[in-house]
C-alpha cells in the first residue's frame, strides 16, 4: 500500500540531495532528472530583481523543461534565493568566497525564498514561494576558519557557504521559517496540491 495514487512515480527536477530526503522521507516514488537550463541566463534575461520572483521563475522553468519531455508526468521544480537586504548571493566558488560570505552574513538577517512549482506536458500548474529568515551570530574569523576546516569542500554546494542541516546550525541564533522551506523545497503547500490533484491517499 502506498499514499501515492499516480501509476508514474513524480519527477524532480533537481538533483539537490536535501530535497531528494525531503520527497522520500514523505512517501513520496520520484525519479530525479536535473533540468538543464542555465539559470543565470535566464535570470538575466529576465530583469527580475526581487529574490522571491527570482526563485519562483527558475523553479518553473525547471519543471516546465523537464515536463516538456515526460509526457503526462507530473513535475517538480524547486529554486532558492539567498537575500541580505540588496544583495542576492550565489553559490561560493570556493574557500575564499565562502568566507567572504560568512563575513557578510555574520551579525544580521538574511532571508531564503524558497519556491517550489509543479508543472505537466509543459504547462504550469502550480507554484508557490516560501520565506524564511536567518539570523547568524556575530562569529569571529577563528571561529569562520574552524567552520571552513571542518565544513570542507560541502560550504560551495550551499548558497552562503552553510546547510543548516549538518555543521551550518552551529552558525546561527535565530530561524524563523519552517525546515522545508530551509531546506528549499516548501513541503507543505506542495503536498497540498497534490492532494487537491487526487494524487494522495493521505
Amino acid at each position: 500500500m502506498t499514499i501515492w495514487r499516480a501509476k508514474d512515480p513524480l519527477i524532480l527536477a533537481s538533483q539537490s540531495r536535501a530535497r531528494q530526503m525531503l520527497l522520500a522521507n514523505a512517501g513520496l516514488p520520484f525519479e530525479a532528472i536535473p533540468a538543464d537550463i542555465g539559470e543565470r541566463a535566464v535570470q538575466e534575461d529576465s530583469g527580475l530583481s526581487a529574490p522571491g520572483e527570482i526563485a519562483s521563475l527558475l523553479a518553473c522553468e525547471k519543471a516546465a523543461f523537464v515536463s516538456s519531455q515526460k509526457a503526462g508526468r507530473y513535475v517538480v521544480g524547486a529554486d532558492q534565493t539567498l537575500a541580505l537586504e540588496a544583495r542576492l548571493f550565489s553559490k561560493p566558488a570556493g574557500r575564499p568566497q565562502a568566507a567572504e560570505q560568512l563575513r557578510a552574513l555574520a551579525g544580521n538577517v538574511h532571508e531564503l525564498h524558497s519556491a517550489v512549482a509543479v508543472a505537466r506536458d509543459g504547462k504550469i500548474l502550480f507554484s508557490e514561494v516560501s520565506v524564511a529568515r536567518m539570523t547568524m551570530r556575530e562569529l569571529s574569523g577563528a571561529e569562520v576558519r574552524a567552520y571552513l576546516d571542518q565544513a570542507g569542500a560541502a560550504v560551495t554546494t550551499s548558497v552562503g557557504a552553510y546547510q543548516l542541516e549538518g555543521l551550518g546550525v552551529h552558525l546561527f541564533e535565530r530561524i524563523e521559517g519552517d525546515h522545508f522551506t530551509i531546506l528549499g523545497l516548501p513541503l507543505l503547500p506542495l503536498l497540498a496540491f497534490l492532494r487537491s490533484e487526487k494524487l494522495l491517499a493521505v
